[in-house]
């Protein structure tokens, strides 16, 4: 009796056992996380740093494994496989998803600001509207963005021409990402604007396809675009943030201690990024210089000149953002003046 006992206890036990590792297993998750920038580039190491810290402060519970340069696709791909709960994360760049929604590249209007100072009031506001308009589109399309990083200031590159004043943006072909803004304001300039996916500019400046593109030092550094343009000119028409990106179905599932650790880990490593990527970019324009490639700023007349042709296409485009987004955001920038 004593032994049946004994034996239905075992059993119990062992039973309950079993029953609680599913619990347990079902704790765990794998992840996968995947950019467009180059590796070891601050973007990179970003994400690498986001990983750990998630894994950290979950004890490994939540692992993520980081695809660097492009080897989940382009922005585009990303973006559709966190809104169809094929991937987890992305650090994206949302000004590439237009084709997805107009909104998403509200923050390529030209010159909105034109110091990283200006840039940390305006872009890095939770509440200002440029954030405000990302989050909201990104969420309408499955995408749930828990942080916003620093891409550049964009700068024109070439293999044709120097360019110092708007006269020489005449007939330029430019590779320009899928955004109307930054469309807009190069055909306003007189170039001829090109979309094509990043993954692909590399190739097409090489082959000819475009004469150039317009990145900023550290994309046009890290992904070694400079080796195949003569010319740069720093421009800085547009200041471009990236977004710290969860799928919003894998998003739904988690349980609120990891959504808080996630948000934790998002701010962190962007804030590093930020610091990290401005430190660099003196670096990167040493680095394309010592490539071959002419880097020219532009005269304070000719720079006038410049900005006043980006400004002029904001309220051209009230109709794609909304007149109120533009109204709100023209109240942000003036408001650095006061």
């Amino acid at each position: 009796m004593k032994s049946t006992t004994k034996t239905m206890m075992v059993s119990a036990a062992a039973l309950a056992m079993l029953c609680a590792a599913p619990a347990a297993q079902a704790k765990e998750q794998r992840a996968r996380l995947g950019h467009v920038f180059a590796t070891g580039s601050p973007v990179d190491q970003s994400s690498h740093a986001f990983a750990q810290c998630v894994s950290d402060a979950t004890g490994g519970e939540l692992s993520l494994t980081v695809f660097p340069d492009s080897q989940l696709g382009g922005d585009e791909a990303l973006g559709r496989d966190l809104a169809r709960g094929g991937l987890e994360f992305a650090f994206l760049n949302p000004g590439s998803l237009t084709g997805l929604d107009p909104l998403l590249d509200i923050h390529y209007l030209p010159y909105i600001v034109s110091s990283f100072d200006e840039a940390d009031k305006v872009f890095y506001n939770p509440d200002g509207i440029l954030q405000t308009t990302l989050r909201d589109a990104m969420a309408n399309h499955g995408m749930h963005a828990v942080g916003f990083f620093e891409l550049e200031f964009r700068a024109i590159t070439n293999s044709e021409r120097p360019v110092t004043s708007v006269g020489d943006m005449d007939g330029l072909r430019l590779r320009v990402p899928g955004s109307i803004s930054i469309r807009s304001f190069f055909e306003e300039a007189g170039a001829q604007a090109v979309t094509l996916p990043f993954p692909e500019l590399f190739v097409a400046l090489q082959q000819g396809t475009v004469a150039g593109q317009d990145n900023g030092a550290s994309i046009t550094y890290n992904s070694r675009l400079f080796e195949a343009q003569k010319y740069m000119t720093l421009s800085n028409h547009v200041y471009a943030m990236g977004a710290i990106t969860v799928g919003q179905s894998f998003w739904d599932e988690l349980e609120d201690d990891r959504k808080a650790v996630i948000e934790d880990c998002a701010t962190s490593a962007a804030a590093d990024e930020i610091v990290a990527n401005r430190a660099q970019n003196a670096a990167y324009l040493d680095g394309i210089r010592e490539g071959g490639v002419e880097v020219h700023e532009l005269a304070p007349e000719e720079m006038a000149k410049f900005v006043e042709i980006g400004r002029s296409v904001w309220s051209r485009l009230e109709e794609t953002y909304g007149a109120g987004r533009i109204a709100a955001l023209r109240a942000e920038v003036d408001a650095l003046n006061d």
